[in-house]
C-alpha cells in the first residue's frame, strides 16, 4: 500500500463489502417503515425505532463517506462518480425513510413524554430528544418532512455543479515561475505562488486564476444564486425567519453572537488596517496590491517535507500530555493521511470520520509551513472526533461545526506558539509572527468578511431578488475596501474571490471559523498559563462531541462566547503581534 495515501481498506476491504452494508441498509428502511404511525404505541415501541434508526445512519454514514472518499480521490473516475451517486441516491431514500421520527415525536402528549422519561432508556437519548422538543415550532408533519427529505438529491444539485466545476472541468493557465520554468496553476499551488518573492510571479498567478473564474463568472453566479436560493427554500419550509436564523437554530446559537461578532470585528478594523500599512511599509512598496498580501514579510528559504511537519506538530500539541500526543502519533503512523495532490483529487483539505473506524485526512501538501498548519488544522479535528468517537454514543459523536472549529485551531494556536518560542533566528520569528498574523487575519477578519458577504447576499435574495454576477462582484468589492483600508489597492480581479469559496454552499458556516479561533485563543492561554486543570477541561470538551449545546460545552470548557470579550482578546493578541512585529522590524 502506498504510505502518502489514505487506508480506505480501513472501512471496506472490497467494494462486495461496500454493496453488502447497501443492501443492508436498504433492508433496514424496509424495517423502519414498519414504525411510521406507531411511536406513540408503547416504550418498547418507541426506543427500539430509536435504535433502528440510529443503527441506519451509522450505516449510512459508513457507506456515504466512503463512496464520497473515493471519488474525491480522482473526481475523473467514472466507476468513483458512479459509486458517489448511489450512496447519495441512498442517502436520500434514507433522509425520506426516517423523516417521520421528529414529526411523531412532537405529536406525543406531554403525558406520554413523562412515561418514557421514566424508562432506563431515556437516559440515552435524554439530550437528543429534548433537542427535537426545542424544534417543534419548526418540523413539520411527518408526510411534509418526507416531501421535503425527497427534494435532497435535487436540492444538493449546487454543490455538486460547483464541486465539478471546480475540481473536475476548470484548468488554469501555465506561467513562468522566477527561475523561468513554466508551472501550471492549480488551487493547490497558487498560495505558494503568491508567496513567491517574485512580484510578476504574483500578479501573473492572482491575475490567471481569477481571469479563468472570470470567464465563467455567470455560471458560477448561477451556481451560488440556485445554492442561496435552496437555503431559503428550507428556512421558509420550516417556518424560520431567515436561512441565518434556521442555520444558526440548528447549533442554538443565538442570532446575537453572530451580530457581536461581526460588530466587534468592524469596531476593530484599525488593527487590520494597520496590519496592512506596516506590510506595505516592510515590502517597501509605493502600492499594496491583493497579490502583495501572502507574501512573507522576510525572505526565508523554509522548505517542510511532510515528515518534518509532522515531528513539529508532535512538539508543539506535546503541552496536551502524553496520552494524547500517542493517539496523535498512532495516527499519523497508521494511514489517516492522504497526503499529496494529484490530477482530479479533491483540492483543499478535510478532515472526515467513520464511526467505530477513525478519522480520515484530506491534504494537498505543499512542503511549506502553509501546508504544516493545514496539517495541524486537520489534525486538530481529527483528534476531535477521535475523542468523541471513544467517549460517545453515535448519536453524540459528531461535534457541531461550532465546537469542531475550536479543536482545530487550538493545534495551529499550540504549534505557533511552541514555534515561537523555540526560534532563535530573528528573520524566521519575523516570518512566523507575520505567519501568525495571517492566522488571524484570515480566520479572523477574512471569514467574519465572509460572514458579511453570505448575509447581504441573502438579505437580497430573501427580498426575492436575483444575485446577478455584477451584484456579487461589486458587494465583494465593497467588502474588501472596508475590510483592508485606504493602503491597499483593491485589484478588481479580486472580485471574483467569491467564486471559488466552497463554503459558501454551505449555508453561514463561515463565522465558526471566527468564533473557533477566539474560542481557542482563550483555550490555548489557559493551556499554557494554567497547565494540567486547563488541559484536562479540554480533553474532557474533546470527548463530549455533540452530547450538549455548543455554547455549553465551551462555558464547561472556561470561555464564554455569548460574550463580545473573547473576540476581542484575539483581536488583542492581534494587535500584540504587530506591536512585536514593529519593534522587529523598526
Amino acid at each position: 500500500m502506498n504510505k502518502d495515501t489514505w487506508k480506505l481498506e480501513d472501512i471496506y476491504q472490497n467494494q462486495e463489502e461496500w454493496e453488502k452494508d447497501l443492501r443492508q441498509i436498504e433492508t433496514l428502511i424496509e424495517k423502519i417503515d414498519a414504525y411510521q404511525g406507531r411511536l406513540g404505541e408503547s416504550a418498547d415501541t418507541f426506543f427500539t425505532a430509536l435504535d433502528l434508526s440510529t443503527q441506519i445512519q451509522q450505516l449510512i454514514e459508513k457507506v456515504y463517506c466512503y463512496a464520497r472518499m473515493k471519488r474525491d480521490e480522482d473526481n475523473s473516475n467514472p466507476t468513483a462518480q458512479a459509486l458517489f451517486g448511489r450512496a447519495a441516491t441512498l442517502l436520500t431514500r434514507v433522509d425520506t425513510a426516517l423523516s417521520f421520527i421528529n414529526p411523531e415525536i412532537l405529536e406525543l402528549s406531554a403525558n406520554t413524554i413523562s412515561i418514557l422519561r421514566q424508562d432506563h432508556r431515556f437516559s440515552l437519548y435524554k439530550h437528543y430528544i429534548e433537542d427535537i422538543l426545542r424544534q417543534k415550532p419548526h418540523t413539520l408533519s411527518g408526510a411534509e418532512e418526507q416531501v421535503v427529505a425527497r427534494a435532497g438529491e435535487i436540492t444538493r444539485a449546487p454543490d455538486e455543479i460547483f464541486k465539478m466545476l471546480n475540481n473536475a472541468d476548470l484548468t488554469f493557465p501555465v506561467i513562468c515561475d522566477d527561475q523561468g520554468n513554466e508551472i501550471e496553476i492549480t488551487k493547490g499551488n497558487f498560495i505558494s505562488l503568491m508567496q513567491n518573492k517574485s512580484r510578476r510571479v504574483r500578479r501573473e498567478t492572482f491575475q490567471a486564476l481569477y481571469g479563468t473564474y472570470r470567464k465563467l463568472e455567470n455560471t458560477f453566479a448561477a451556481a451560488l444564486n440556485a445554492g442561496v436560493k435552496r437555503d431559503i427554500f428550507y428556512a421558509e419550509v420550516h417556518r424560520h425567519q431567515s436561512a441565518r436564523a434556521a442555520s444558526l437554530f440548528t447549533d442554538n446559537i443565538p442570532s446575537a453572537v453572530y451580530d457581536s461578532l461581526v460588530h466587534t470585528v468592524r469596531s476593530n478594523l484599525k488593527q487590520m488596517h494597520r496590519y496592512m500599512k506596516l506590510r506595505k511599509k516592510i515590502l517597501g512598496l509605493d502600492e499594496l496590491h491583493m497579490y502583495d498580501i501572502y507574501v512573507p514579510l522576510v525572505d526565508v528559504e523554509w522548505q517542510i517535507p511532510y515528515p518534518e511537519a509532522v515531528e513539529m506538530l508532535k512538539k508543539g500539541v506535546a503541552v496536551l500530555g502524553d496520552s494524547y500526543g500517542k493517539v496523535l502519533a498512532e495516527g499519523l503512523d497508521s494511514s489517516w493521511v492522504d497526503i499529496y495532490e494529484r490530477k482530479g483529487k479533491t483540492a483543499g483539505a478535510y478532515c472526515d470520520s467513520i464511526y467505530g473506524v477513525h478519522p480520515f485526512i484530506l491534504l494537498n501538501y505543499q512542503n511549506n509551513l502553509d501546508s504544516a498548519f493545514t496539517l495541524a488544522h486537520e489534525m486538530g479535528h481529527a483528534m476531535h472526533f477521535y475523542y468523541s468517537d471513544k467517549n460517545q454514543p453515535f448519536i453524540y459523536s459528531q461535534p457541531a461545526i461550532f465546537t469542531a472549529e475550536v479543536a482545530s485551531t487550538v493545534h495551529e494556536s499550540l504549534l505557533m506558539e511552541h514555534l515561537l518560542q523555540t526560534t532563535k533566528d530573528s528573520r524566521k520569528k519575523i516570518y512566523l509572527i507575520n505567519y501568525y498574523l495571517e492566522l488571524y487575519r484570515t480566520t479572523l477578519f477574512r471569514q467574519t468578511m465572509f460572514a458579511e458577504f453570505e448575509q447581504v447576499i441573502h438579505t437580497r435574495a430573501e427580498k426575492g431578488e436575483t444575485l446577478t454576477t455584477q451584484f456579487l462582484k461589486e458587494e465583494y468589492h465593497k467588502l474588501n475596501t472596508a475590510y483592508h483600508g485606504e493602503e491597499m489597492i483593491i485589484d478588481s480581479e479580486i472580485d471574483m474571490e467569491w467564486a471559488r469559496i466552497p463554503h459558501f454552499y454551505d449555508a453561514f458556516y463561515v463565522y465558526k471559523y471566527a468564533t473557533g479561533l477566539s474560542a481557542a485563543a482563550s483555550l490555548v492561554h489557559q493551556i499554557l498559563t494554567k497547565g494540567e486543570p486547563a488541559v484536562e477541561r479540554y480533553i474532557s470538551f474533546l470527548k463530549k462531541g455533540c452530547s450538549d449545546y455548543p455554547l455549553h460545552l465551551l462555558q464547561e470548557a472556561g470561555v464564554d462566547m455569548t460574550s463580545p470579550q473573547p473576540v476581542q482578546d484575539a483581536i488583542n493578541r492581534f494587535a500584540g503581534l504587530l506591536d512585536e512585529l514593529e519593534k522587529l522590524t523598526a
